[in-house]
């Protein structure tokens, strides 16, 4: 990536400051009660973690975590496979291209909210293969199967992603259980929607901007549309969070071993805005590669995504109307590909009148 390209540019108004706010007050929460012996037998180990991940969800949408419980070293595997598999050439990447009708693989001309984004994505599925829907046509009862596409090298990319999947599952699962209860619901009420995941693993490099005036963002301002996201950045950082106080963009500071974790837009579905999603950016550096990868926790194709029964009444009605989560994906998908005329499909679409 040389100079930049004028479809890398932002709208005036989403072009980043040049300077920084570093978020002090965006919650580092430690989990270390949940994973001790002492917290099988103490339920009261776990209220506390409870209450810092709801007041989190609700007032910032983000949080850190620390002490949970996910083996480094497969951190540290995925993270060298992915460096390894970026540095290619850009020939062999482009052997394991993504397309349209193949959407997982290699890619280097995505786009957030119809503007490009200044990365190079591997995008994988966790559950593979991954049922979903043919288009996101309401009509079409049509299914198709999302399969994994790997590279050659390096050989060992395969194995280090998947071990590193079935690590963060279990995270991603726990943490689910915490947010169920800090909504005062039973631990496992989200569980039988993530029966048939949809869940992916997005490994994204930002190269370094040649823009002196920072003009192009690694991702623009977006939402996550699944349940929850579990983040590992790299020591550059760049992740920026909209602050719901007062819509100022906060600088995340990477945290060593820390995953930050996000609410997705089902989440706050379910919730009926109890926790909100809250639009977060990447930055480039002018100087530095960086890396992240995310974990993106998504239900199956077939959820019905609404507000959930137990947290409706007639004084606190449904904010919401029920949607397909697999038409919703899969509409989504198609943006990557191609620039619209219009909005790309949001949550907000579903939104009720008051």
């Amino acid at each position: 990536m040389g100079e930049v390209d004028p479809a890398f540019i932002q709208d005036p108004d989403h072009r980043p400051k040049l300077f920084i706010i570093e978020a002090e007050g965006i919650p580092l929460i430690d989990l270390s009660p949940i994973n001790s012996p002492d917290s099988i037998t103490d339920p009261k180990a776990i209220e506390g973690v409870v209450r810092e991940i709801g007041s989190a969800c609700k007032g910032w949408g983000f949080f850190q975590v620390i002490n949970h419980g996910v083996q480094l070293d497969k951190l540290r595997n995925i993270e060298t496979a992915a460096r390894k598999f970026f540095a290619l050439p850009l020939e062999e990447k482009r052997k394991i291209r993504r397309d349209e009708k193949s959407v997982l693989g290699y890619y280097d001309c995505e786009r957030t909210k119809n503007v490009r984004d200044w990365k190079e994505v591997f995008d994988l599925t966790v559950e593979e293969p991954t049922l979903v829907p043919a288009s996101p046509d309401p009509e079409d009862k049509e299914e198709t199967e999302w399969r994994n596409r790997w590279p050659e090298y390096p050989p060992e990319c395969r194995e280090a992603c998947e071990e590193y999947a079935q690590e963060i599952e279990k995270l991603a699962l726990k943490l689910m259980g915490l947010v169920a209860l800090s909504l005062g619901l039973p631990e496992n009420r989200f569980s039988r929607y993530f029966k048939d995941q949809t869940t992916s693993i997005t490994l994204n490099y930002y190269p370094p901007c040649p823009s002196p005036q920072l003009l192009a963002l690694g991702v623009g301002p977006h939402k996550d549309g699944g349940a929850l996201t579990v983040l590992a950045q790299d020591e550059v950082g760049g992740l920026e969070v909209k602050r719901k106080t007062d819509g100022e963009w906060i600088r995340v500071k990477p945290t060593p071993n820390a995953y930050v974790i996000n609410v997705g837009d089902s989440l706050q579905v379910w919730s009926n805005d109890i926790y909100h999603s809250v639009e977060h950016r990447a930055m480039v550096n002018s100087e530095k590669k960086r890396f992240s990868i995310a974990y993106s926790l998504k239900p199956s194709h077939y959820t019905l995504i609404k507000p959930l029964e137990e947290l409706i009444s007639e004084e606190n009605p449904a904010k919401y109307r029920p949607y397909n989560w697999g038409k919703f994906m899969t509409h989504r998908k198609l943006t990557n590909f191609k620039k619209l005329n219009v909005e790309n499909i949001q949550v907000h679409h579903f939104r009720l009148s008051k």
